[in-house]
């Protein structure tokens, strides 16, 4: 059974009429504060494995990614470079965009590093990650009182 992980989003100290108009331009006004272009991410915990797929179009992930597991915490980075040109008759424009980003996200207790897989496929990564089984949720039992003799 697939289902998704929740994560309560990142406290903002800021009121929350100021957070609710800022969430739909989050991503786009963190670009232009920090110039890192943002990670989207999901995360979905497919039996005994927990799944993150990163969006990360236009990279080389043989050479652009990095996927670190350290003290519980998954961390994946890549760098994008781009170059566009235009060569006109009488004009000649070319652009360079480059940027690093990461995102480091929290593993559930029991994962290990141990069999952790990385593909990448049409621009989107996919890491999976061993975890064990949840434990089975403790139950309330009646317990019998004996009179000792």
């Amino acid at each position: 059974m697939t289902r998704l992980v929740r994560r309560e989003p990142a406290a903002l100290d800021m009121p929350s009429w100021l957070s609710s108009r800022l969430d739909p331009w989050w991503p786009e006004l963190m670009t232009s504060l920090v110039g890192a272009e943002p990670m989207r991410v999901e995360e979905v915990r497919d039996g005994e494995h927990l799944v993150v797929r990163a969006e990360l179009p236009g990279i080389d992930p043989d050479k652009d990614v990095a996927i670190t597991i350290d003290d519980g915490v998954l961390t994946i980075s890549a760098e994008r470079t781009a170059r566009s040109e235009e060569k006109e008759k009488d004009s000649y424009r070319s652009e360079f965009h480059y940027g690093s980003f990461s995102r480091t996200l929290p593993l559930p207790s029991g994962a290990t590093d141990a069999d952790v897989t990385a593909t990448y496929k049409d621009g989107v990564l996919e890491v999976r990650v061993p975890v064990p089984a949840e434990p089975p949720t403790p139950t309330a039992r009646t317990v019998p009182v004996t009179r000792g003799e």
